[in-house]
């Protein structure tokens, strides 16, 4: 956690304190209590110190992992087993305990929390900025090392797919085949179809033997890979685009990475084959923008002027098309897979430590879809990529 950042920002609100009630699985509730709690505890920022309030069934875990200035129990307030509103009275014992009359609270905090707070004399401001998500945006070193260990499972992870892919057999004119797969195209690993989910397997169960995990890989082939949250499904055909996009957390630290490979297995059509080329060229374009007080907008442009300058389609000149580039460039990875800044129209300006994916790609179920994803760092005078994974688009 970055304390002078969090001071800094959080030091212009109009309320004594911020107060979150929400279990790890909120990125900003584990960025500022630093506590892997999986059901729902309070922490409070007041007065520059951090102070977390569990169970008792979490306080010797908490008092060993928390970053927190003083970490508290239930039964210190005289409370353990009690009901709704006794464990109202106690949050709202613990906030005054530490000189605190009023708080902000993030726009996605529990309703019941907050109106039990101003029942109880506390008042509570909504924060509509979500000022600790913008704390969070900018990593420490020690959060973009953890980011890079995260990309390296996953990287680890891609060449297993791939390799899955590149070992793969086609099936022959007479092989029998099922749904609306062409006689002659489908992959085969030791003689069964090779499907989405196969390859989806070989890539958690590696992340996992990495350190990470991760439960909803796209593995997407054909048309399904012209909608990009297709997770893909079925079997998959040689001479047609497969993306695989693979964004895992790593189960130590619990940030994020993410990186996406087009690969095709066989001859890629000619159409594949210029889509291919324009998304490479998309990627090196949006990173060449990428640099302290550049705009997410600025890096967005660039690589929309490449595939606009080949007459593909994107979301700024024709806001309701359906096919070609149809997504932001990127987007911060760190606690959450997505969060701030956007490379997007109306992105904010990046500053060194932000950390993002460069996506662009192109999509269209009468073609497919490609899509090429780089993980990289804003540093004080360009940036640093993060991935080392090769860019291929024939296994």
């Amino acid at each position: 956690m970055n304390r002078t950042r969090l001071n800094e920002t959080l030091a212009d609100l109009d309320t004594d304190g911020y107060l979150l009630d929400a279990s790890q699985e909120d990125a900003n509730q584990l960025y500022l209590s630093g506590f892997t709690g999986p059901d729902p505890f309070l922490t409070l920022y007041a007065g520059g110190e951090v102070h977390v309030l569990v169970s008792g069934l979490e306080y010797g875990r908490a008092r060993t992992e928390a970053a927190a200035d003083t970490v508290e129990r239930h039964a210190d307030y005289g409370y353990e087993y009690g009901g709704r509103e006794e464990r109202y009275d106690m949050y709202a014992a613990f906030v005054r305990d530490k000189g605190v009359e009023s708080v902000s609270m993030p726009p996605r905090g529990p309703v019941g929390t907050a109106d039990a707070m101003r029942e109880r004399g506390v008042d509570v401001a909504v924060d509509g900025d979500d000022l600790l998500r913008e704390v969070r945006a900018v990593k420490t070193d020690e959060e973009v090392d953890a980011i890079r260990e995260a990309q390296r499972a996953n990287e680890a992870a891609m060449r297993a797919a791939e390799e899955l892919l590149a070992s793969a057999d086609v099936a022959g004119e007479d092989a029998p085949v099922d749904g609306d797969v062409e006689a002659g195209t489908l992959l085969l690993a030791d003689g069964k179809p090779l499907t989405s989910e196969r390859v989806a397997e070989e890539i958690e169960a590696t992340l996992l033997r990495n350190g990470c995990a991760l439960d909803e890989t796209i593995v997407a082939g054909g048309a399904q890979a012209a909608d990009p949250h297709d997770r893909g499904s079925g079997p998959l055909r040689a001479n047609e685009a497969i993306i695989v996009d693979v964004f895992p957390r790593s189960k130590a630290t619990k940030y994020n990475a993410d990186m996406t490979r087009t690969f095709c297995v066989g001859e890629p059509p000619a159409a594949l084959r210029k889509w291919y080329d324009l998304t490479e060229r998309a990627l090196v374009a949006a990173l060449d923008a990428v640099e302290p007080g550049a705009t997410g907008e600025d890096v967005h442009a660039a690589a929309c002027e490449v595939y606009e300058d080949a007459d593909e389609p994107t979301f700024r000149t024709d806001p309701e098309t359906e096919t070609g580039f149809i997504h932001s460039t990127g987007h911060g990875i760190g606690l959450d897979v997505h969060e701030s800044p956007r490379l997007a129209s109306g992105g904010g300006e990046l500053e060194p430590g932000h950390v993002i994916t460069v996506e662009p790609g192109l999509y269209d179920p009468d073609v497919g879809g490609v899509r090429i994803e780089d993980l990289v760092v804003v540093t004080d005078d360009g940036y640093e990529n993060l991935t080392e994974y090769p860019i291929a688009f024939e296994v």
